[in-house]
C-alpha cells in the first residue's frame, strides 16, 4: 500500500514538473514585464507571474491605477452616510491577485532598509500589531 502511495506521489510530482516547464515556456516571452515587476521590493518571480497571469500585459483595460486596485479587491471600502465617512470592508475582487499582492506586501515588511518597510513600521506603531 505504501509503494502504491509513493508511486502516486511520484506521478503527481512528474505532472507538476511538466506543467511548470510548460508555464515557463509560455511566460519566457514576457521577460520584460516580469523583470519590471520583480524590481519592486517584495515581488518575487512567482508573484510577478501571478500578476501577469491575472492582469495580462495590456493595462489599457484599467484607465487608472485605482481601477486596477478596485478590480483586484485591495482598495479600501468606503461608506458615507449623512456626510460622515465610515469604515467598510474591501470589496471582493480577484482572489488570486489579491493573495499574491498580500504576499508581496508582507514580504516587503520583512525586508530591512526599504521605504515600504519603514512606512509599515510607522503605521504598525500607531495602530498596534493586531490590525
Amino acid at each position: 500500500m505504501t509503494r502504491l502511495l509513493l508511486n502516486r506521489i511520484d506521478q503527481h510530482n512528474a505532472a507538476i514538473q511538466h506543467l511548470e516547464q510548460r508555464i515557463e515556456q509560455k511566460i519566457n516571452s514576457l521577460d520584460a514585464p516580469r523583470d519590471l515587476l520583480t524590481s519592486i521590493p517584495g515581488v518575487s518571480r512567482t508573484v510577478a507571474d501571478i500578476i501577469i497571469a491575472e492582469t495580462g500585459t495590456d493595462m489599457t483595460a484599467f484607465p487608472t491605477a485605482a481601477h486596477l486596485c478596485s478590480w483586484a479587491g485591495v482598495s479600501p471600502g468606503r461608506h458615507e452616510s449623512a456626510g460622515r465617512r465610515k469604515t467598510a470592508p474591501t470589496r471582493p475582487g480577484n482572489r488570486h491577485l489579491k493573495a499574491a499582492l498580500g504576499t508581496a506586501a508582507m514580504s516587503t515588511t520583512r525586508q530591512r532598509s526599504t521605504y515600504l518597510c519603514a512606512k509599515y513600521r510607522r503605521i504598525a506603531a500607531r495602530r498596534g500589531t493586531g490590525h
